[in-house]
């Protein structure tokens, strides 16, 4: 590989034409100079003339190969939520209620059309959180209702951050199941 062209020949890094080069050139005839090289190479068809001007690399367009390609590239939109002869699945999944409820806030389901409902542990696990996440509309009504709907369940009033910025509700103690069974009665 030859070394940079302004350390050995100061007329190529001049962007001058190579007959000029050549003429003018004071450089030693040594392999790193191309200013004789190209004087005395004929220029054939397709050889690029001018080394400071980079090689156009040659390519094979293939509409018959893309479709391995297309496979790969991450779909833009999200597929439709499936059909399912009845409701809850095996899994336990629910589609979301058909219109949504009339409500002031909404709670949108994650990319894999899940419930986004989530145990968080903290401080090497003795801190236990549940975390609902992509909340949209008034995040502070959702509050007010989760704060009548959980001491029937955990017997206290339960200790809730909410997180605007975020969009998120944090918990504190372990209440994912009946706050994802709470959501779903309510059609999110």
């Amino acid at each position: 590989m030859a070394a940079p062209f302004g350390k050995f020949c100061p007329r190529l890094s001049s962007r001058l034409s190579p007959s000029f080069q050549a003429e003018r050139c004071t450089t030693p005839k040594v392999s790193a100079c191309l200013c004789s090289q190209q004087a005395t190479s004929p220029s054939a068809e397709g050889v690029r003339t001018d080394p400071l001007k980079p090689a156009q690399p040659e390519f094979v367009e293939s509409r018959e190969d893309f479709k391995w390609v297309e496979r790969l590239i991450p779909r833009h939109q999200i597929p439709p939520i499936p059909e399912h002869p009845n409701y809850p699945t095996p899994c336990g999944w629910v589609p979301p209620r058909d219109p949504p409820p009339d409500l002031p806030y909404s709670v949108r389901r994650s990319r894999f059309c899940h419930i986004p409902v989530y145990q968080r542990f903290r401080k090497g696990g003795s801190r236990k959180q549940t975390v609902i996440a992509h909340i949209e509309g008034d995040i502070w009504a959702l509050e007010k209702e989760l704060e009548e709907f959980l001491p029937a369940i955990i017997g206290r009033n339960p200790a809730i951050q909410v997180n605007e910025v975020a969009r998120k509700i944090v918990v504190k103690g372990l209440v994912m199941e009946e706050v994802k069974k709470w959501l779903l009665e309510k059609g999110f």
